[in-house]
């Protein structure tokens, strides 16, 4: 078997790969059965290690609408516990899989699936990235802003894989972001350093400060994401200390352009990192964010297993009625 692609981290695509994803996603959305039959003689696994509302079922619906099997797996099931390595478990799979996408608690465990040469792994979430969000991020951007390159956004709250996504992510697109943390909770430094590397190269600035004034001033675009994700229920009460004066609130908006929109990739903690006169107002765009995973997912896993297909989807034609 020759290599397969993977999907672990936003910089497994290469610039041009992503636009050409967000293409396929934007044409998916427009027309979401224009590949109904593109994947037909695929079975795709969905692994959930942690549970999910978005991920699960925007996945799940992707692979009906390109006409793939979606086979619903726990990590019990692969029996590490009993001894069976990943390693062997990705090589069974393979024989019944054309592409696994797992969303597991720890990122290491994503890259022992992830061989050169068995099974493509999309990683749904882990504890270091959150790659399938930023792409429905990037989506809705491009939907609310034309275009992405010269544009700017804020991330306010929690360095977490959320925001390490979005800074690779952004960074490749020649898009501006401005992450706004507590020194303690900024990203961690790999993931800085190679989006200033992408950000280098496209033209864009990645920075980061502690002043989420200094963040939204001049944003597009406003995000923010829970303080405390799973796994982390006993920092609780110290993050929530912590990281309220990162609140994404009226005050906060204010400050920022009156065209900025206001983003935020659920489930949503309102009166905590983002109070609900914000997440209701006319500035969001959450629920379609939410909404874009679902084309988004689609378009990235046509563009793993059909990718000639993924490029000329613009191409076909639509009329704008459903077949």
């Amino acid at each position: 078997m020759s290599r397969v692609r993977h999907f672990l981290r936003d910089d497994d695509l290469s610039p041009a790969d992503q636009d050409l994803v967000l293409d396929a996603a934007a044409r998916l959305a427009e027309a979401p059965h224009l590949a109904s039959e593109a994947l037909r003689s695929d079975a795709i696994g969905l692994l959930f290690e942690k549970p999910s509302l978005r991920t699960r079922v925007s996945s799940e619906v992707a692979c009906a609408r390109l006409g793939a099997t979606p086979v619903h797996l726990r990590t019990d099931e692969l029996q590490l516990s009993r001894g069976e390595t990943a390693e062997d478990s990705v090589r069974v799979l393979v024989g019944y899989l054309s592409l696994l996408m797992a969303r597991v608690r720890e990122h290491g465990f994503l890259e022992d699936l992830a061989r050169p040469d068995v099974l493509p792994i999309v990683n749904g979430l882990s504890d270091r990235f959150h790659p399938l969000q930023s792409l429905a991020d990037l989506l809705t951007l491009r939907q609310e802003l034309g275009t992405l390159a010269g544009r700017r956004m804020a991330f306010v709250g929690d360095g977490n894989n959320v925001a390490s996504s979005l800074m690779l992510a952004s960074a490749m697109a020649g898009l501006g972001l401005v992450v706004a943390t507590p020194e303690a909770y900024r990203p961690p430094e790999d993931v800085v350093d190679r989006a200033i590397e992408l950000a280098a190269a496209s033209g864009a600035e990645v920075r980061l400060t502690t002043d989420p004034v200094d963040a939204v001033k001049e944003a597009d675009a406003v995000y923010t994401d829970v303080w405390t994700s799973m796994g982390q229920e006993d920092e609780e009460a110290r993050r929530r200390r912590d990281l309220w004066p990162y609140q994404v609130n009226s005050e906060l908006i204010a400050q920022a352009p009156a065209s900025a929109i206001v983003l935020h990739c659920l489930p949503a903690h309102r009166g905590d990192e983002i109070t609900d006169d914000v997440l209701d107002s006319e500035r969001s765009r959450v629920f379609g964010q939410a909404h874009n995973r679902l084309p988004a997912t689609a378009a990235l896993f046509l563009f793993l297993l059909e990718p000639s297909l993924a490029g000329r989807l613009e191409e076909v034609p639509w009329d704008g009625d459903l077949p």
